[in-house]
C-alpha cells in the first residue's frame, strides 16, 4: 500500500513540476511536423483533417511489446483485445476486426486475425519505424474494411532511397522481467549506385507471464515465441523507385482460456443442445477433465510485397505510387500435441494511386485497388467453410484550400464477391463518401468537422459460419442474406499545434443502419448460440490529449477516452472498452529521459447481455532511457516498467477478460544502437 501512495503521488508531481531543464531536445520539446505515409497526398499529421495519431521513434522504441494491440494501447481512442501474450489486435473507438484495418505501408496484411481475437496479427512490432492510425476520409480510402479506422504499419524492409554513406542499420536488444522476454532486432541497409538491398530479422522469447492475485504464479498459456526475417531489393532513381521484399515468420504461443467443456455442442433450431441433455438442465456435469497446458498455435507466414513510387510520369500526373502484397499464411492451433484445427489464407492485395497537378487550389489522388483471399478452417473447429472472396475498387480524394480554410472529399466504390463450398454466392456493391473541412481561426489553432457515409460488405466469416468456436465459447451461425452495413459519422475537433500549450480533442457519433453482430439465441451456461444478424446502433464518444511544456525538456500532459455503443432497440454492444483518465510527465536533461504516467480506467458497467462488469484499476508506467555514444554509433538504454503498481487488470474490451488479465508488474531493459 505504501508503494502503491508513493508511486500515485510521483506520477501526479511529475505531472506538474515547474523547474527549468537546460537541453533543447528530447521529451516535453516541440515536435516537427511528421509526414502521414497512409496520407495519398503525403500530408503531414498537422495537415490531414481528419483523425490521425503517428507513434514513431523514441516513444515506439519504448512502447513496443510482443504484439500490436498491447503496443498502441494507451493512445487516445486506442485499445487492445487482448488474449493472453500472444496475440492482440488493435481497438479503435470501441470497434476492431472487421471495422479496424491493418495495413503494411497501404497494403493489406491478408493473415486470420479478423476471423478470431485468439489469432495474431502477423506484423513484427520490433521491425517497425512507424505506426499510424488513421480515421474518417483517409481511412475511408482503404475500404469497408476501414470503417472504424485504419493501422497503418510503416516499416523499412524495401529500401526508397540509397543510404548517404551506402550503409546504414540498427539493432536492439530487450529483456522482460515480468515473462522472462528475450528480444532482439537487427536491420541493415546497403545501397551503390540505383541499387539498394535490405536485411532485417527480429526474435523473441517470452514465457507465461505473471498475474497478481491469481492461483497460480503465471498465466498458463500466456507465452509467446516468434522468428521474422526480410530481405528486400530496390531500384532507386533520381524519380523514384521500385522495390520488393520477401518475409518470412514463425511464431508459436499459447490459447489461455480455451475450454473444451463444449466441443460437443450444437443447435437444434434456435436452442442448444449440449453433452446429451436437453437445454435447461444447467447442473450438467461435464466429465471433460483435461490434464494438459494450454493449447498453442504455430503461425507461419509467407509473404512478398511489392512497392514504387514514381514522380511526374506524365504531364498533369505528380506522382503515381504502387502498393501490394501477396500471402501464404497459415497456423495450425494444436491440443495435447494434436493439431486440432489447421487455417489458411491465401491472397493478395494491390492498389495503385496517381496524384495529378494542382488545378487552381485543387489537388487530389484517384486510385484503383484490387484484392482476393482463400480462406480455410479445416479440423476440430472447421466453423467457416473453405471460401474466396474477392474485392476491386475505385476512389478519388479531393483537397481544396481557400485562404484559413481547407475542404476535403473521398468516395470510394467497391464491389466484393463472396462464395463458399455448398453455400449461396454474394454479392454486394458497398459505397462510400467523406466531406470534411477545418477552419484556421487563430494562429496556430483549427478547428475540423468530418461527416461520412461508410458502407461495409460483411464478411465470410459473418456469412457462411456454422460450427464450434471454442476460442469465444460460441456455436456460430453466419446469415447469406446480410445487407452491406451503413455508417453515418460526425466529428468535431479541436487542435492547437504551436506554443507551449498544444491539444487535440474530438467528439464523434457514428449511426450504423444494419450493423451486423453476433446476436445470442440460447445460452448453456458459459457457452453460447449465435447468429450473425443486423440492427440499428449508436457509437458516441470523446478523446484528447493536452500538453504543456513548462520549459525546454521538461512537459506535462492530462489525456482519457470515452465511448459509449447502444443499440437503437435498446441495450449494450459487448465488449467496449472502459473510460479512461490519465496523466503524464516528460523530461529530458542532457543525455538523460524520461517519463512518468498514471492512467485510471474506470469501471465497465455498461454491458451486454451475458456480460460481466469489469472492475476499474490504476495503471502507472514509467521510462528512464540515457543517450550515448560508443565506437561512433548512436545509442540508447532505457528500462520501462509498466503496471508498476502490479495490479490485477482485466481488459473489458478482451474476449476472455476474466480467464486472462493482463501483465503484472514487469521492467523491460533495453539497448538500441543505430549505426
Amino acid at each position: 500500500m505504501q508503494l502503491r501512495t508513493v508511486l500515485l503521488a510521483a506520477a501526479s508531481l511529475s505531472a506538474t513540476a515547474t523547474a527549468a531543464w537546460a537541453d533543447q531536445s528530447g521529451p516535453g520539446m516541440e515536435i516537427g511536423e511528421i509526414v502521414v505515409t497512409g496520407d495519398p497526398l503525403g500530408r503531414s499529421d498537422r495537415e490531414v483533417i481528419s483523425s490521425v495519431a503517428v507513434v514513431r521513434g523514441q516513444d515506439l522504441d519504448h512502447r513496443r511489446q510482443s504484439t500490436l494491440g498491447e503496443t498502441l494501447t494507451g493512445l487516445p481512442g486506442v485499445n487492445s483485445d487482448t488474449f493472453g501474450g500472444g496475440a492482440s489486435r488493435p481497438v479503435i473507438r470501441g470497434q476492431t476486426a472487421p471495422r479496424v484495418k491493418v495495413l503494411t505501408d497501404g497494403a493489406a496484411i491478408m493473415d486470420a486475425s479478423e476471423v478470431s481475437p485468439d489469432h495474431a496479427v502477423s506484423g513484427e512490432p520490433l521491425l517497425l519505424e512507424g505506426i499510424e492510425i488513421l480515421r474518417g476520409p483517409s481511412a475511408l480510402l482503404y475500404g469497408g474494411g476501414a470503417i472504424g479506422g485504419a493501422v497503418n504499419l510503416i516499416d523499412k524492409k524495401i529500401p526508397t532511397a540509397i543510404p548517404d554513406d551506402g550503409f546504414e542499420g540498427v539493432a536492439e536488444v530487450r529483456l522482460g522481467s515480468a515473462d522472462n522476454e528475450r528480444a532482439g532486432v537487427v536491420g541493415v541497409t546497403g545501397g551503390t549506385g540505383n541499387f539498394a538491398i535490405r536485411l532485417e530479422a527480429a526474435g523473441r522469447r517470452a514465457d507465461d507471464y505473471e498475474v497478481p492475485d491469481w492461483p497460480e504464479d503465471t498465466l498458463d498459456g500466456s507465452f509467446n515465441r516468434s522468428r521474422t526475417a526480410s530481405l528486400g531489393l530496390s531500384w532507386v532513381g533520381s524519380r523514384g523507385y521500385l522495390g520488393a521484399a520477401y518475409t518470412d515468420q514463425r511464431s508459436t504461443y499459447g490459447l489461455p482460456g480455451h475450454s473444451h467443456e463444449y466441443e460437443d455442442c450444437h443447435p437444434h433450431g434456435s436452442s442448444l443442445h449440449c453433452g446429451g441433455h436437453d437445454h435447461g438442465d444447467h447442473d450438467h456435469d461435464h466429465d471433460h477433465e483435461h490434464d494438459h497446458g494450454a493449447p498453442i498455435v504455430e503461425l507461419k507466414s509467407k509473404r512478398v510485397d511489392l512497392r514504387g513510387e514514381l514522380r511526374d510520369p506524365l504531364a498533369g500526373i505528380e506522382r503515381i505510387r504502387l502498393r501490394g502484397g501477396y500471402t501464404d499464411y497459415a497456423h495450425d492451433e494444436i491440443d495435447d500435441g494434436v493439431v486440432a484445427t489447421t487455417f489458411t489464407n491465401k491472397g493478395y492485395d494491390a492498389r495503385i494511386e496517381a496524384q495529378h497537378a494542382p488545378i487552381g487550389a485543387l489537388r487530389g489522388v484517384v486510385g484503383v485497388q484490387t484484392a482476393r483471399s482463400d480462406f480455410a478452417a479445416v479440423g476440430a473447429e472447421s466453423f467457416i467453410p473453405k471460401s474466396r472472396t474477392t474485392n476491386s475498387a475505385i476512389f478519388v480524394l479531393e483537397e481544396l484550400e481557400l485562404g484559413d480554410w481547407r475542404f476535403e472529399g473521398a468516395l470510394r466504390q467497391e464491389w466484393q464477391d463472396a462464395r463458399a463450398q455448398g453455400r449461396i454466392d454474394t454479392d454486394h456493391s458497398p459505397f462510400s463518401a467523406s466531406a470534411a473541412a477545418t477552419w484556421r481561426f487563430a494562429p496556430d489553432y483549427a478547428v475540423s468537422l468530418s461527416v461520412a457515409r461508410s458502407q461495409r460488405a460483411p464478411s465470410a466469416q459473418e456469412l457462411y459460419a456454422r460450427g464450434v468456436h471454442l476460442a469465444t465459447n460460441t456455436y456460430e451461425i453466419g446469415t447469406p442474406t446480410l445487407d452491406v452495413e451503413t455508417a453515418n459519422s460526425v466529428e468535431l475537433s479541436l487542435k492547437k499545434t504551436g506554443g507551449a500549450t498544444t491539444f487535440s480533442a474530438s467528439a464523434y457519433r457514428y449511426a450504423y443502419d444494419g450493423y451486423i453482430f453476433a446476436r445470442t439465441l440460447d445460452q448453456f451456461e458459459d457457452f453460447r448460440l449465435i447468429r450473425y444478424s443486423q440492427a440499428d446502433a449508436t457509437f458516441t464518444g470523446v478523446e484528447g490529449e493536452v500538453r504543456h511544456a513548462f520549459a525546454p525538456g521538461l512537459s506535462a500532459s492530462v489525456f482519457g477516452d470515452y465511448v459509449r455503443a447502444e443499440f437503437d432497440e435498446g441495450g449494450d454492444l459487448p465488449r467496449i472498452p472502459a473510460g479512461r483518465l490519465g496523466v503524464r510527465g516528460d523530461v529530458a536533461r542532457g543525455d538523460w529521459s524520461g517519463n512518468l504516467e498514471y492512467v485510471r480506467v474506470f469501471e465497465q458497467d455498461a454491458v451486454a447481455d451475458f456480460e460481466t462488469k469489469t472492475p476499474g484499476y490504476d495503471m502507472v508506467n514509467g521510462t528512464l532511457a540515457y543517450d550515448f555514444t560508443a565506437g561512433g554509433f548512436a545509442s540508447q538504454v532505457f528500462v520501462r516498467g509498466t503496471n508498476l503498481l502490479d495490479e490485477q487488470a482485466l481488459n473489458h474490451a478482451s474476449f476472455i477478460a476474466d480467464a486472462a488479465p493482463l501483465r503484472g508488474r514487469n521492467f523491460a531493459v533495453g539497448l538500441r544502437t543505430r549505426f
